[in-house]
C-alpha cells in the first residue's frame, strides 16, 4: 500500500491521456474524411489553413498534458514518478476547456464549413471575461455580484450575543 496516492495518480493520468489521444485522432480523423470525401469542393487553401490554426492549440495543449501528466514507471514495474494532477483547477482546467471548446469547432467545421471557426472566438472573449472579473475583484476588494463586500471574519454565535448585549467587547487589532 505504499504511495498509493502516487499509483492512484499515475493510473488517473495514464487513463485520461489515453482518453485524450483517442478522442483527438478521431475528431481530427472525422474532419479529414468529411472534408476529403464528402465536401471536397469546399476544402481549399483557405480551409486547410483555418484548420492548422484553429487546431494547433489544442493540439499543443495534448503535447503538453502528455509531457507534464504521463507517470514514468522504474524497470520493476514501481511507479517512480506519477506525473502533474490533470485533473488541477486554474489553468490546468482552463485548458481542458480550450480542448474540449476545440473539439466541438472543429466538428462544426467540418460539417457546417469554414464560417463554423468564428466559434472559436469563444475561447477569447471568456478569457478576457475571466481576466477582467479578476482584476475588479482584486480592485473592489473582494465584493459579491451585487458589489455587497465580504466580511473578513465571521463572528461565532456566542460572541455576536455578547456583543449584542453590550457586555465583554471584543477588540480587534
Amino acid at each position: 500500500m505504499a504511495q498509493k496516492a502516487t499509483k492512484t495518480l499515475a493510473a488517473s493520468n495514464a487513463r485520461r491521456l489515453q482518453q485524450t489521444l483517442y478522442a483527438t485522432l478521431i475528431i481530427h480523423a472525422i474532419f479529414w474524411l468529411l472534408r476529403a470525401l464528402v465536401f471536397r469542393s469546399s476544402f481549399t487553401r483557405r480551409s486547410l489553413l483555418l484548420y492548422v490554426l484553429f487546431s494547433a492549440p489544442q493540439l499543443f495543449i495534448h503535447f503538453q498534458f502528455t509531457r507534464i501528466g504521463s507517470p514514468t514507471y522504474g524497470p520493476d514495474g514501481s511507479v517512480k514518478r506519477s506525473g502533474e494532477d490533470l485533473e488541477a483547477k486554474g489553468l490546468t482546467e482552463y485548458m481542458w476547456d480550450v480542448t474540449y471548446w476545440t473539439y466541438g469547432c472543429i466538428l462544426l467545421a467540418a460539417v457546417l464549413g469554414d464560417w463554423a471557426w468564428w466559434f472559436w472566438a469563444v475561447m477569447p472573449v471568456y478569457s478576457v471575461y475571466l481576466a477582467w472579473t479578476t482584476y475588479k475583484g482584486v480592485r473592489g476588494g473582494f465584493t459579491d455580484a451585487a458589489g455587497v463586500p465580504q466580511p473578513e471574519a465571521a463572528t461565532s454565535k456566542r460572541q455576536a450575543k455578547m456583543e449584542k448585549r453590550g457586555g465583554q467587547r471584543m477588540q480587534y487589532r
